[in-house]
């Protein structure tokens, strides 16, 4: 007996409406084509390329979802493609968008309450994905929603072709969770690619479409299902399907960031997102990340630079550091071309970007205080400055500087004290200088100083100030490039995905420091003979090509520093802890110097560097030194660069100062060191040791001879006394002023300032 049907009125009512809109559809529905959605189709991470178009790093940009690249079908798996059909539409290739067979199996099982698979198709599907209109509400689709699926449909089927339906849709889908599109899908469960997805792997693929957010156990035995069709015949084993499901299902392989530059890559798109009018605009006007952005780097440049590092860092293991970054820039244009943030898996910050991080720079701050000096014509490269016990007055009591192997060297050329990296003469050129002036200079060239030289006071010489290794390298770059000072850049493209690619504009860089003295200062860096003294002939520093380099620690080797440049390069390299943690016996020799020497080399494999061609207004000439307190030259005669108007040939002590009395100096005690007795100590045990430089001399206190000799032991008394070391004639060639104050008298036991 064939069915009857009977509609009320309110239902023939809702039909014609529903006809209404189902044939007014087709020509109000706005169908993109397949070109435009594959255009408009963003990943959620943005890819960073370097300066070739290669890829550098993938950064997670989209937080609410995870999809990966678009993929064509041809690099689809045929078992995936396969396993999608079979679930999701048997007869894809044979219908126009609607199977109508599928479509009355439903409404007849939707009659008899019996349990059908959908009849949404995949072409069904995709224009409910495209359209938001159409998609599909947690309760399901509405009967207005699937008539408006169902024409959306046919006019996909009708302007489309079957290969570009299908790719779309495998892009677009939800497969579980936040994964949407099989690109994401492969990557994240199955640590592959979609062209290698096996039919194990695409069955449980396609079960997840059916449900995406299911129990294991029920997309296992989905995927099972499917598989037995997809490999008729064979023998399905779905306990082993079931253990596998349950392990790719919880699998996250695809990290939100992987490759080689993560904190260039970050820092390139905050730059681009705080930059006004780069960023694409969605339509709810939030910022849309860019899918790609070029950069400046060199990829097989970072590679080797994040290898060399790490590689180093491995061999310092036993000494306490884990952490490293490095940076090379273009002398010319300013572009950074690598950029290494950290050690990565061998460090436990590796998230902290070691380039841009503030750290004590050491003694790399010297070249630039002697170029400041020497700009201003307060001392020439050939210059003596004394290198023994200095005790400076400051408003918060002496400063002693001490050199890094605590000896003093006696007089030095400024040559000699910049290439061996000696801390007092740059201390003593510091007092020329003064630390307000020398602050001024620093920040000019970028360095980020937080508060005035005053505050710093004359460690500023030695790097007390706190500055990060992108600023660093980049003043060094101004030197480089003869006192002129310019921007770095990262970006020298349009980020815009949509405009043109574009060169950057470069910024022009601005006169900062005399060319002479900065041209003088490369010269010392790139001199193998001046820094003998301290780093010895066969010096890590020592290149084939030409380059100036300064190595520098922080205190208590926190920090280790090596920051140089050839004729088109500056390369900057930090080694130390994060955690600001003390680094075993690491000198800039064996720490960042290495490090800095192998990405030279790399750097100039097959290209020159030669050294810079002088200035107008400088004037070279042959100099000599005069005797030292052994009668022999202080230095050995050389050829040396002036500052026009500054030369002279000959460079002396006087004779007082020749003398071996008038060379001898207290070194111990400080002059104003205050003493306290302790009653709990015996006196013979609170004896205080004097020690001074030169020969022949005498100790005598409170005016009456004490003792002969270089050193001394002496058993104080509470008072204040003069200490005064004088010659063989009786001469007084230094002296000291110290307090003794008795056990009642000090508030701690044993202080002594």
């Amino acid at each position: 007996m064939p069915l009857a049907f009977s509609f009320s009125s309110t239902a023939r009512h809702t039909l014609a409406v529903v006809l209404l809109t189902a044939a007014a559809a087709p020509s109000a529905w706005a169908l993109a084509s397949f070109e435009e959605v594959k255009r408009d189709f963003r990943s959620s991470e943005t890819a960073v390329l370097d300066r070739q178009g290669e890829l550098l790093q993938r950064v997670r940009t989209d937080p609410t979802v995870r999809r990966g690249q678009w993929t064509a079908l041809a690099d689809v798996s045929p078992a995936l493609r396969a396993a999608m059909l079979l679930s999701e539409d048997k007869r894809f290739y044979e219908h126009s968008g609607v199977d109508w067979r599928a479509a009355s199996a439903a409404a007849w099982g939707n009659l008899w309450n019996t349990r059908t698979r959908g009849a949404s198709t995949i072409t069904m599907q995709l224009a409910g994905l495209l359209d938001d209109d159409l998609r599909r509400a947690a309760g399901g689709r509405s009967f207005t929603q699937k008539i408006g699926q169902t024409v959306a449909a046919t006019q996909l089927e009708r302007r489309w072709r079957k290969d570009q339906i299908l790719e779309a849709y495998l892009n677009t889908v939800p497969f579980r969770g936040e994964i949407v599109g099989i690109d994401a899908l492969s990557r994240t469960l199955f640590s592959k690619a979609p062209s290698g997805l096996d039919a194990r792997e695409a069955a449980v693929a396609a079960a997840l479409v059916r449900a995406p957010n299911a129990r294991p156990a029920l997309v296992a035995q989905r995927a099972c299902e499917v598989l037995r069709v997809m490999e008729p015949g064979a023998r399905t084993d779905c306990e082993a399907l079931d253990m596998f499901t349950s392990a790719v299902v919880q699998r996250r392989a695809f990290e939100p960031n992987e490759g080689i530059a993560p904190h260039a890559a970050r820092r390139v798109l905050r730059e681009l997102r705080d930059a006004p009018g780069t960023a694409g605009t969605a339509s709810n006007d939030k910022p849309v990340a860019p899918a790609s952005v070029r950069t400046t780097l060199r990829a097989p440049l970072q590679r080797y630079a994040l290898d060399s590092l790490q590689r180093h860092l491995r061999e310092l293991r036993d000494r306490h550091v884990e952490d490293g970054a490095l940076v090379v820039l273009d002398n010319a244009s300013g572009e950074v071309l690598a950029w290494v943030g950290s050690s990565g898996p061998l460090s436990q910050a590796a998230e902290v970007d070691g380039v841009t991080a503030l750290r004590q720079p050491g003694s790399t701050l010297k070249p630039l205080l002697y170029a400041q000096a020497i700009a201003e014509k307060r001392i020439t490269a050939a210059s003596l400055i004394e290198d023994s016990s200095a005790q400076i007055s400051t408003a918060s009591g002496l400063y002693i500087p001490q050199n890094y192997d605590r000896r003093f060297k006696g007089p030095v050329s400024a040559r000699t004290a910049l290439a061996a990296s000696l801390n007092v003469p740059a201390v003593r050129t510091l007092v020329m200088v003064s630390p307000e002036a020398f602050a001024r200079e620093l920040r000019a060239a970028g360095l980020p100083l937080r508060e005035s030289g005053d505050y710093y006071g004359y460690s500023l010489a030695l790097g007390s100030a706190e500055v990060s290794l992108l600023s660093l390298a980049n003043a060094y770059r101004m030197v480089a490039n003869g006192g002129r000072f310019g921007a770095t850049t990262l970006t020298p493209l349009t980020p815009r995905p949509s405009a043109p690619a574009t060169k950057a504009k470069p910024v022009e860089a601005a006169p900062l420091l005399d060319p002479r003295a900065a041209f003088i200062v490369g010269d010392i860096l790139s001199d193998p003979n001046a820094r003998t003294r301290t780093f010895g002939l066969d010096s890590i520093l020592s290149t084939r090509f030409w380059t100036a380099v300064k190595t520098g620690t922080s205190k208590d080797m926190r920090d280790n520093w090596a920051v140089g440049w050839s004729q088109r390069y500056t390369v900057g390299v930090w080694v130390g802890n994060a955690s600001g943690a003390s680094m075993w016996d690491v000198s800039g020799t064996s720490g960042a110097a290495p490090v800095w020497a192998e990405v030279m080399r790399f750097l100039h494999a097959r290209e020159p560097s030669r050294a810079p061609t002088p200035p107008a207004g400088l004037v070279e000439a042959p100099v000599s030194f005069g005797p030292g307190a052994d009668g022999s030259p202080l230095e050995a005669a050389r050829s040396e660069w002036f500052l026009q108007g500054t030369e002279q040939p000959l460079f002396a002590l006087d004779t007082g100062m020749a003398s071996d009395a008038a060379s001898a100096r207290i070194t111990a005690p400080s002059d104003g060191t205050i003493l306290a007795l302790d009653p709990d100590i015996p006196p013979q045990r609170q004896r205080v040791r004097f020690e001074s430089e030169g020969r022949g001399v005498q100790w005598r206190i409170d005016g009456k001879f004490h003792a002969r000799g270089n050193s001394a032991q002496w058993l104080p008394w509470p008072g204040r006394h003069l200490i005064e070391l004088v010659d063989a004639s009786g001469k007084v060639v230094d002296q000291r002023r110290v307090e003794v104050r008795g056990a009642g008298v000090v508030a701690a036991k044993g202080t002594r300032r």
